[in-house]
């Protein structure tokens, strides 16, 4: 699962989670845990990635949105350790269809004008579903794949986005009492499907232009959405 989820991630630029947050609820001793342990891979394979890109790194594209993030993924964070279990998944399950549907009707038609109105929103949204489900990715995505302008500058700054808001949320999570010694275990193994994955999607990323990532992205949140009906 951590081979598909970081290939997905490397080559689209998001999906860790969304991939990832199919399986792990059903393995993991509790949902918490799960998107902890989501969390945690999807910072280190950004990691690898904000590494080798820095030098395509523009703040100025992201520190409004992440400050936005931060604040409404923390109390999405305190939700989760308040709520069962069996709800939770009610509401992964309400928001997987929800985003399918968003996915196939109206990516790829949807412009977003760089704003603070356009940011907040978004921001909002994009800590809501990290916190909640591990999968922050769509509502960031939508925002830094129309104000980049090369394939490299979007990956760098949407892998520094991730990269910063899930370690912040592993410390939330943390907080909580969702980072077990279960989580650190299985991190030791997952991490080796991160490098794995990263490597086999760095070569598939260096092959694209940007329209046509672009066309991927959109592609992918389809099929993202395919499987949240069936999943």
């Amino acid at each position: 699962m951590c081979i598909g989820a970081s290939f997905v991630q490397r080559v689209s630029g998001f999906g860790f989670g969304i991939f990832i947050m199919t399986v792990l609820p059903y393995l993991m001793p509790s949902y918490g845990e799960a998107t902890t342990l989501s969390g945690l891979c999807a910072s280190s394979m950004s990691l690898f990635i904000v590494i080798r890109l820095w030098k395509h790194m523009k703040w100025n594209k992201l520190w409004f949105l992440l400050i936005v993030f931060l604040v409404s993924s923390f109390f999405a964070v305190h939700f989760v350790s308040q709520a069962g279990d069996g709800l939770l998944k009610i509401i992964l399950g309400i928001t997987l269809i929800i985003a399918s549907l968003w996915f196939f009707l109206l990516a790829g038609k949807v412009h977003l004008k760089p704003n603070r109105l356009t940011q907040t929103i978004l921001g909002t949204l994009s800590g809501i579903m990290g916190g909640l489900f591990g999968m922050q990715g769509p509502p960031a995505v939508l925002y830094f794949v129309e104000t980049t302008e090369t394939k490299e500058e979007y990956m760098a700054v949407a892998q520094t986005y991730f990269l910063i808001g899930n370690i912040m949320m592993t410390f939330y999570r943390a907080y909580y009492g969702f980072l077990t010694t279960t989580v650190l275990t299985d991190y030791c193994y997952g991490i080796f499907g991160v490098i794995v994955g990263t490597i086999l999607g760095s070569y598939a990323f260096k092959r694209m232009s940007l329209p046509i990532l672009k066309k991927i992205i959109y592609a992918y949140m389809a099929l993202s959405g395919l499987i949240c009906l069936i999943s």
